[in-house]
């Protein structure tokens, strides 16, 4: 996914339709009185099953079964990495789209998964029964050893049961008011059934991003498969309604929502406009520029370049325009305004206000720690200085086999939490997938954020000392990424399987670095949980106990990348006084088109022209409350009917993240008229056609 007054308090008591659709709410506290209240409707216990187990958590993305054969529907940038998994030099599937005519053509995506939600248990009590008494730093040690034995116990307890074993994740809703214990059925194979090419799915490119109209093809199928390699039993899916919805039409978003900061404090959006959002623009910034010319030193570059590229100039637009809220004075003086208030009761119940003590100014103490920790942290143990989080892998394999290698051989509850047994099997996935790595976009990386640790950390810091006293951050990119082997996952695989004394006794170059840092890293680490990560959250947990007292669940919990429904309706909206139409129609994509990218419409779409309906919908937009994580969200009728493919929002949106506002913020769905235009006309793209209209 590419994201105003204040979202209040107390959505229940919102009578106007200004604010009346905003909230991405859990399954399990749907609202269904503000429903009937604000559009007269209402959804049954089974629409809400069927609607819940229909829809899929990709990898950052959502999806929906759409077939009772495990097909799956979701955004083209959804299945980019597998597009580009299966691409070379000489054939380009982002660029060029694919077509698997029959089920033996599917192509499987080596680190997809597909996760669906089968039930949800709430395990507050059990957390804070164990936590009981402990101070901020043992508290935050013990919750995770317990959500590491009840995940444990979970997956065990659920080996037998009928629909197979359940992946189990424990979650917290409300800064910390809530956990629940998420209970998902995983497929591990997911196949590549068609994408469009990506002029036609990301039409308008970076310019058209984020804005509105759009005539965006996003779309791209899948199919999940058992693992006894047959297609998905999926008899849940949601039909798709070829004629799309109408102007008005009350609809449902159900998507995986990545994160929002609707319930922090001033003090931590303070940090995130002063600290951390400045300096990762900055950052983000260079390294596009970059990219950009990496990707014009040859046709071979553009291709490997495209993919990352477009991912960072989208990240920098939604970081830019998230700046740019948390810079406006009337959010943060609404903020400020609503914290007080919410203080203010807090201190009018003398029992309360013994209970939780001030946890604001606890928030704003960790605040201080967590701006001079910011850099350390995010160059060493996240990775920023060795190219990990700019999409380099090599040093990102490194540390997982090292990290693996002294984790796994400690009792569960004692391990990092992204190596307990339940993390295990999906790293092993992502370690061992067949991925190509291409050395010159590997060395760009890393060289790059060489650079910039020297930089931000200074030439003096110890680990800059220990990696380039006698290396440019260069020379030392060209010998770590020449003389690693780790690009052959047979390597990584043999490193993975003999454990601890291969890892250790390897001499391969990026071993070895993962080796000389992860001391420092992990200090780092502990660092940063002891002094930032636990008092915010054993604060937050008592702000959220506030919160439940005076206010009850009358809001939904910030978006973390949990299963969410929210409603809206179809609808434009007004720009500098000017309507703008909920629908994009095709004649005007040929009118667009300038024959250059990214304004560039595909041969196959110039050929067909003749034969197609120019007036069919293309995109269309609604006031739906999504955010990142959203893209991919299948947009449903109140019959359960897919309406629409969520796929970006308007430039409003952006600030979603903060606030939200029924009158600017947009969320955009390709319609399924243009769908099913272009796969019959276009792509001849029978099979599928029969398959997603046999329902």
């Amino acid at each position: 996914m590419r994201r105003s007054a204040l979202l209040t308090l107390c959505l229940s008591l919102i009578t106007t339709t200004a604010f009346a659709d905003g909230g991405m709410w859990t399954f399990q506290e749907f609202p269904h009185e503000l429903l009937k209240r604000t559009h007269n409707a209402d959804v049954t216990p089974a629409w809400l099953d069927r609607v819940r187990t229909a829809t899929i958590r990709l990898q950052n993305c959502t999806a929906s079964f759409v077939s009772p054969d495990g097909l799956i529907l979701t955004n083209h940038h959804c299945a980019e990495a597998c597009l580009d998994e299966h691409s070379t030099k000489d054939k380009n599937l982002v660029a060029d789209g694919f077509l698997a005519r029959t089920r033996d053509q599917e192509k499987r995506c080596g680190t997809q998964i597909a996760d669906v939600l089968m039930d949800m248990e709430n395990i507050t009590a059990k957390i804070g029964a164990a936590t009981k008494g402990l101070d901020a730093k043992a508290a935050n040690e013990k919750r995770k050893a317990t959500m590491t034995t009840l995940e444990q116990q979970c997956e065990q307890d659920s080996k037998g049961a009928k629909g197979g074993p359940f992946k189990c994740e424990t979650v917290d809703m409300y800064q910390g008011g809530q956990y629940w214990l998420y209970k998902y059925h995983r497929y591990s194979d997911v196949r590549l059934v068609f994408a469009p090419e990506r002029e036609i799915a990301a039409f308008g490119g970076d310019p058209d991003n984020f804005q509105y109209p759009r005539w965006d093809l996003d779309m791209s199928v899948m199919r999940a498969y058992d693992a006894d390699g047959k297609p998905a039993a999926t008899p849940n899916f949601l039909a798709i309604r070829p004629k799309g919805p109408e102007a008005g039409e009350l609809v449902f978003v159900s998507g995986h929502p990545g994160s929002t900061s609707r319930q922090l404090t001033v003090a931590e959006l303070e940090t995130l406009r002063n600290v951390i959002y400045p300096r990762w623009l900055l950052r983000a910034s260079e390294l596009r520029g970059r990219l950009i010319q990496f990707g014009k030193s040859s046709p071979e570059a553009h291709r490997i370049a495209d993919d990352p590229l477009n991912a960072l100039e989208n990240g920098i637009k939604v970081r830019r325009k998230q700046l740019d809220a948390l810079l406006d004075d009337r959010l943060m003086q609404s903020k400020r305004k609503d914290e007080a208030a919410l203080r203010a009761k807090v201190a009018a119940d003398p029992a309360l206000a013994r209970e939780i003590g001030d946890p604001w100014a606890t928030i704003a103490n960790a605040q201080a720690r967590d701006a001079e920790l910011a850099l350390p942290y995010s160059y060493l143990e996240q990775g920023v200085g060795f190219g990990v989080s700019g999409g380099g892998s090599l040093f990102g394999y490194a540390r997982m086999l090292v990290r693996a290698a002294a984790e796994r051989p400690l009792e569960n509850t004692k391990r990092l939490r992204e190596y307990s047994d339940s993390a295990l099997p999906r790293a092993q996935q992502r370690l061992l997938a067949p991925l190509p790595v291409y050395p010159a976009l590997q060395k760009l990386y890393l060289s790059f954020g060489l650079e910039r640790m020297r930089e931000w950390l200074g030439p003096d810091a110890p680990i800059v000392r220990q990696l380039l006293s006698k290396e440019s951050p260069d020379t030392l990119a060209d010998k770590l990424v020449d003389g690693t082997k780790l690009a052959d996952p047979a390597v990584r695989k043999q490193l993975w399987e003999g454990g601890a004394a291969a890892v250790n006794a390897s001499t391969d170059p990026m071993i070895v670095l993962a080796r000389e840092v992860d001391a420092e890293a992990r200090t780092i680490r502990k660092s940063y949980e002891d002094e930032v990560e636990a008092p915010v959250d054993a604060a937050s947990e008592k702000i959220a106990r506030a919160r439940f007292k005076i206010y009850g669940t009358s809001e939904p919990p910030d978006a973390n990348f949990t299963l969410r429904l929210n409603f809206g309706v179809v609808e434009g909206w007004m720009e500098n006084g000017k309507p703008v139409e909920p629908f994009t129609h095709l004649d005007r994509l040929y009118e667009r088109a300038t024959g250059q990218e990214p304004f560039k419409v595909p041969d196959s779409w110039l050929a067909a022209k003749p034969n197609l309906d120019l007036q069919t919908r293309f995109d269309l937009s609604t006031n739906n409350d999504i955010v990142g994580g959203n893209s991919g969200s299948p947009l449903i009728d109140k019959d359960g009917h897919i309406v629409g493919l969520m796929f970006d929002g308007n430039i409003h949106s952006i600030s979603g993240d903060f606030w939200y506002d029924a009158e600017l913020n947009r969320a955009v769905a390709v319609d399924p008229q243009i769908m099913f235009e272009g796969l019959r006309k276009v792509y001849k793209a029978d099979e599928l056609l029969k398959e997603l209209s046999a329902q």
